[in-house]
This record gives C-alpha cells, sequence and structure tokens, in this order.
C-alpha cells in the first residue's frame, strides 16, 4: 500500500506542476497580448481555457481518488491536501489571464487608452509572485514561500495607484470611458492572480512546516 501511495502522490506531483507549466504560460500570453494590442494571441489564450480546464478537473479527481483509497496521514495527508488547493488557485489564476485577454481584445481598439507605466511594474511583480509560489511548491521552502506573502501589499499599492490615475484620465478625456474600465478590470485581475499566489505561498508554509498561516500577517513576518 505505501508503494502504491508514493507512486500515486509522484503522479499527482507531475501532474500539478504540468498544470502549474500551462497556467504560466497563459499568464504570460495574456499579458503579452494586452501589451502588443495582439488580438491573435488574446482569442489563443481565450481558446486554451478549455484544455486547463480539464487538466484541473483531472489533478482534483486523482487527489480524490489518492483521499478514498489511500487514506493518507501527516505529510502525506498534507501533500495532498495542499495540492487540491493549489489546483484551484491553478485554475482561477488561468480564469482571470482569460479575463485580461478578452479584455485585451476590446483595448486593441480604437480610441487607445494610454497604459500606465505602473501597470508594467504591476505586472513584472505578480507574473515573479505565481513563479516565486510555484518555485517554493516544488522545493519545498518556506522561506521564499513568506517573501511572496510579504511582496502582495506592493502589489496592492500598484492597483491603488493606478485606479486612481486610470480615474484621471477618465475625468479628462470621458471618450476614454469604455477602455478606461477595460484597463481598471485588468488591473483587479492581475492584483487577483497576486492573491492566488499569495494563497499558495501560504500552502507550501503550511505543506512543510504544519502551520496555518492564512489571515496571519504576523506569521509570514518570521524567516523559518
Amino acid at each position: 500500500m505505501a508503494k502504491h501511495l508514493t507512486r500515486d502522490l509522484e503522479n499527482l506531483q507531475h501532474d500539478i506542476v504540468s498544470l502549474a507549466a500551462a497556467v504560466e504560460e497563459v499568464l504570460y500570453k495574456s499579458i503579452r497580448s494586452l501589451q502588443e494590442r495582439d488580438i491573435d494571441l488574446a482569442r489563443e489564450v481565450i481558446h486554451d481555457d478549455r484544455r486547463i480546464d480539464l487538466q484541473e478537473n483531472e489533478v482534483e479527481e486523482e487527489c480524490l481518488k489518492i483521499l478514498a483509497l489511500h487514506q493518507p496521514v501527516a505529510i502525506d495527508l498534507r501533500r495532498t491536501a495542499t495540492i487540491l488547493k493549489i489546483n484551484t488557485d491553478l485554475e482561477r489564476m488561468a480564469d482571470l489571464a482569460v479575463d485580461i485577454a478578452e479584455r485585451a481584445l476590446v483595448l486593441a481598439e480604437p480610441p487607445h487608452f494610454p497604459i500606465p507605466d505602473r501597470l508594467q511594474r504591476m505586472t513584472d511583480l505578480t507574473t515573479s509572485m505565481v513563479r516565486q509560489a510555484l518555485d517554493a511548491f516544488v522545493n519545498l521552502d518556506p522561506p521564499q514561500a513568506r517573501r511572496v506573502c510579504r511582496l502582495d501589499d506592493e502589489v496592492d499599492r500598484y492597483n491603488r495607484e493606478i485606479i486612481q490615475e486610470i480615474i484621471a484620465v477618465i475625468r479628462r478625456t470621458p471618450e476614454l470611458l469604455e477602455p478606461g474600465l477595460s484597463l481598471f478590470s485588468v488591473t483587479r485581475h492581475l492584483e487577483r492572480i497576486a492573491d492566488h499566489a499569495t494563497n499558495i505561498a501560504e500552502d507550501v508554509v503550511y505543506l512543510v512546516e504544519g502551520e496555518i498561516v492564512r489571515h496571519r500577517p504576523e506569521a509570514v513576518e518570521v524567516e523559518a
């Protein structure tokens, strides 16, 4: 039984890493489609969503099978539960990437809304958080996970500043209201992606240390 559990956990690890790579790819493409006003790339992201949904379903089914057949305990139980939660966060990130791609289709058409410089910095930080959170999971690295959690406040600050800038532009140029609202949505979607990266990082701390740090800011300030 232990040998079968080990095999199934290894397969599950492979599947969640594969899903993570697919989600990172659609995030990159969605943001690039926005920056380059690339309609074809935005449509590719939207089309790929079905494939990611199927991968997410497969990972969930594998988690439930392990829980039902092997009844894991201790670290094996935490690993299965963590992957189940990370699976959900990854699927939601992919949905948000699709939402960004849909907004990119609108923003590719005139009148063109000026893209704030801060949006690029927010984008770079958000995608870095996703990559670091996933690296922390693969490497079982709680200190790196805690660093990801602390970056979320900076993303929130960018979100507030960009929204204020968007509102100022719309007030000066009311005809940019529709693309401005689309850019507003993009900013909020990026902020939500950063939240999901933070969730993954918090789950890494739980997986390795058995400590629940969600909703406990003081717990992520301590380097393990």
